[in-house]
């Protein structure tokens, strides 16, 4: 099973900043509301500080927060979570839905983190997995948050597949979001540091043309790529 090792998370100051970007994490939260079960137990796999799975806990489903680092694993108790810090204490079968947003990037031995949910899920359970697309958009912010890689959509698919997962759908997303990516690592910046001020324009001004453009681009090409499997 994937050693998930307790050890504090690089990228904490842009997970925060990333907080104000309210459509996306709209988008986000919708989508994963979109393929739970009624009454499921659901696992957060890689949980940050609950920005998903508080609202979806408050919506009514039963959550455990699953997040390797410490002082984020304190800010999810503090706010009333059932945490743990590996997946060697969940049980085995123990859940209808595993969703894992941006988490599966950052993991050296993907193939045993997908390995590890599939053994999690009931059979008949649901996963949903969303990275980010495309190794030419690797950028100094990839690197900052301690990314591994980011993905094509077969390598995502082949990689559920061979963890034992049958895909529904895998899809690109946030089309606009490719180009403005590119921009983002053509212009050099360094630190890999979220510019707040262009973060919250992209989020208000492009986003929503962008995720309404993907209903035709989101075969082809997206920033992200999103994953719904189930385990046969």
């Amino acid at each position: 099973m994937i050693d998930m090792q307790q050890q504090a998370y690089t990228g904490v100051d842009n997970l925060e900043v990333m907080q104000e970007a309210v459509n996306y994490n709209r988008f986000l939260l919708d989508t994963v509301r979109k393929y739970a079960p009624s009454k499921a137990r659901v696992l957060d796999f890689g949980a940050g500080s609950g920005q998903f799975a508080i609202p979806l806990r408050d919506h009514g489903l039963d959550i455990v927060a699953l997040e390797p680092d410490l002082s984020l694993q304190q800010t999810l108790r503090a706010r009333g979570l059932r945490v743990t810090g590996t997946p060697h204490d969940l049980p085995d079968a123990g859940f209808d839905y595993i969703y894992s947003l941006n988490v599966l990037e950052h993991i050296e031995d993907d193939a045993g983190a997908l390995r590890a949910l599939h053994s999690k899920l009931t059979s008949g359970g649901r996963l949903l997995i969303y990275v980010p697309a495309f190794p030419v958009l690797y950028t100094s912010m990839d690197a900052k948050v301690g990314h591994v890689r980011r993905y094509r959509k077969q390598a995502l698919r082949k990689a559920a597949e061979a963890a034992g997962f049958a895909v529904d759908r895998v899809w690109y997303v946030d089309s606009l979001g490719f180009p403005a990516t590119l921009a983002f690592k053509l212009l050099g910046n360094d630190s890999g540091n979220v510019n707040r001020t262009a973060l919250k324009l992209y989020d208000r001004a492009v986003l929503p043309l962008s995720l309404a453009l993907d209903l035709l681009t989101g075969h082809w090409f997206g920033k992200n790529l999103l994953l719904v499997a189930r385990k046969p």
